[in-house]
């Protein structure tokens, strides 16, 4: 008999030890639980509070980009712009000026800009390139100049919205900004805009460009002093700049101050960016950047045309693929 009871005694001790060891593992579960949950809480009200996405955003007082993107109707523009539109929602700083090559603005663009979130960061204008000017057919890229009246444009309301700025804010000087030609074909590293933020008051910023002119690469060649002295170009070295259109970008204030600086129709092939950088510098007042133009930041890629050939063929039946869809 005291055998059974020893026995019986022996097995309540083991089982209380094995209550006793659940209950605490329990407690000491349920304390990982809310201190993960109190954790992911947080986390969750930090993005409440603007430090999620936003957090990633450098918080700048700097000046403003008015990047100014000409485009066109063609089966890829709305790939190249919604690329573009996630670069520019990237720096908090940029206002993106969109001209079109058309007699009035488009809902494709409208909707890029809409589905982006930059509504209250852009302008959609418009500006039809004149017929005469117009590539046609199978003519090259190069034959005419492309961008002309659209840049012009955007230079026209650039230059009347400091204005009104200014004299709305009763401002006596002009707030600093910047003005970029960001064409929607182009490759940015958002590391660029760092730089261009970097410009000066009546300052043009230059730096390489990728991809371009033949060569892996085209920059400003400086002297010992980090003065620009000229450019490595290899196609038409002879032009007063021979850089590209993504290679610098102006103080707003040289082109308030210099109103007849713009583009043309009556320049020679490549001289758009001379034409326009005669009236506001020369080589050697320009200011270098990148790392001393060291660092290549902006490629000149191009999107391969798209091959159509099954679509054209729908059509001539009366169909497309794309009925009723934006592409």
């Amino acid at each position: 008999m005291n055998q059974e009871i020893r026995f019986r005694l022996k097995h309540v001790i083991i089982g209380a030890f094995v209550i006793g060891f659940l209950f605490v593992y329990t407690l000491s579960s349920t304390r990982d639980c809310e201190s993960e949950e109190s954790r992911s809480n947080g986390v969750d009200k930090s993005w409440a509070l603007g430090q999620g996405r936003d957090a990633f955003l450098p918080n700048r007082n700097g000046p403003t980009i008015y990047a100014v993107t000409p485009t066109y109707s063609r089966p890829v523009q709305k790939a190249e712009l919604t690329r573009l539109s996630h670069v520019i929602r990237l720096v908090p700083n940029i206002f993106w000026v969109i001209v079109e090559d058309a007699s009035q603005t488009s809902t494709l663009v409208t909707n890029v800009i809409r589905r982006s979130g930059l509504q209250d960061r852009s302008v959609q204008l418009f500006a039809k390139t004149p017929t005469n000017f117009k590539l046609q057919g199978k003519d090259p890229n190069w034959l005419k100049p492309r961008g002309v009246e659209q840049r012009n444009e955007a230079l026209k309301w650039i230059r009347k919205h400091l204005k009104h700025d200014a004299m709305g804010n009763g401002d006596t000087e002009q707030r600093h900004s910047i003005v970029y030609f960001m064409d929607d074909d182009n490759t940015y590293s958002t590391e660029l805009f760092d730089e261009i933020f970097k410009i000066e008051r009546g300052k043009v910023g230059v730096w390489p460009v990728g991809l371009v002119g033949g060569l892996m690469v085209e920059k400003p060649v400086l002297n010992r002093d980090g003065l620009v002295l000229g450019f490595n170009s290899a196609w038409k070295p002879e032009r007063p700049f021979p850089l590209d259109m993504a290679g610098f970008a102006i103080s707003s204030d040289l082109l308030l101050d210099n109103p007849q600086a713009q583009f043309s129709y009556e320049v020679e092939r490549g001289y758009q960016e001379s034409e326009i950088l005669r009236h506001l510098t020369i080589a050697h007042d320009m200011q270098p950047l990148a790392n001393q133009c060291k660092d290549v930041l902006v490629w000149h890629t191009r999107t391969e045309t798209p091959k159509l050939d099954a679509e054209k063929t729908l059509q001539k039946g009366g169909k497309k693929s794309n009925d009723g869809m934006e592409v």
